[in-house]
């Protein structure tokens, strides 16, 4: 493959899989591919992988490679978002827990009090979509698990709805890295969603975290798009660049996602391992482009 066509390839988000990853990343002219263009994702990116870049100089960059939100960030951060023209796709607070959710009634006071209130500060900020977890098993069986999540989210979603924001449950697989997570297959997931039985509760399905708990990506997705709000990356193994350097096919997974009707959000998730991170994101977006 000539140089010059290899770059064009790479703007389309095509060939990837034959690009080494020291290729992909450092071809020259990287930083000037217009990776916003012609494509049918709305891209977000998520703001914890990139903590150590000033929320500035993100939203700049964002910008610049056509991400049209930041997430996973908190109230204090959405008016520096929306001084760049930047939306949070996925809003949360700064007290949440993976570990502590609405599986367990214990914890149901708490989580009231805080998402009632986050529900509210979204709305306010004319957000759409709020984060929450199941909580760890601690013993506690799925179908225990599901009918407590059912009863802790029953109040938030209503209060959600009055305000037009939906609730997503956040899919994360317990194998690696959170170990004892409930919600970790889209099963239980989907159960939950049809037990609640409301418009506004949907999956956070985190490609990363099932392909390691179940893999059959893009199957899954069709068969369970309609439970489906919003979307995650990350390679894998490592959650690291979605480029060659790992087993997924994202370009076609990618593809399968705008064939489902779907038109929320797809952030990147996935934890820049090159110095230049910012090319490493810019790389991820392009390859995201379809």
């Amino acid at each position: 493959m000539k140089r010059r066509t290899a770059i064009r390839n790479f703007a389309k988000g095509i060939g990837i899989g034959s690009l080494l990853p020291s290729v992909a990343i450092g071809v020259q002219g990287l930083e000037q591919l217009n990776v916003g263009a012609d494509t049918n994702i709305n891209h977000s990116v998520c703001r914890w992988c990139y903590e150590d870049i000033p929320l500035e100089a993100f939203c700049e960059a964002a910008q610049d490679m056509g991400i049209s939100s930041i997430e996973l960030t908190t109230v204090d951060e959405w008016p520096v978002l929306q001084k760049y023209k930047l939306s949070c796709a996925m809003a949360t607070h700064k007290e949440f827990s993976l570990t502590k959710g609405f599986n367990d009634t214990s914890n149901h006071g708490l989580l009231h009090k805080q998402y009632l209130k986050l529900v509210d500060q979204a709305a306010e900020a004319g957000l759409k979509n709020v984060i929450v977890f199941s909580g760890n098993r601690n013993g506690l069986s799925d179908e225990d698990g599901i009918e407590n999540c059912a009863i802790g989210l029953e109040k938030v979603l209503k209060h959600a709805q009055k305000k037009g924001i939906t609730i997503m449950m956040e899919l994360l697989n317990s194998k690696v890295d959170h170990k004892d997570y409930q919600c970790d297959h889209t099963d239980w997931g989907v159960a939950l969603a049809k037990k609640m039985g409301h418009e506004n509760f949907k999956l956070l399905y985190d490609i990363y975290h099932m392909q390691i708990m179940e893999g059959d990506i893009i199957a899954t997705i069709r068969a369970n798009k309609d439970y489906i709000g919003h979307y995650h990356t990350g390679g894998v193994p490592g959650r690291h660049e979605i480029n060659s350097s790992q087993e997924l096919n994202y370009p076609a997974i990618m593809k399968a996602i705008v064939e489902s009707g779907f038109d929320g959000f797809v952030a990147q998730e996935f934890i820049p391992t090159k110095k230049e991170k910012l090319a490493s994101l810019r790389e991820g977006i392009a390859i995201c482009n379809v």
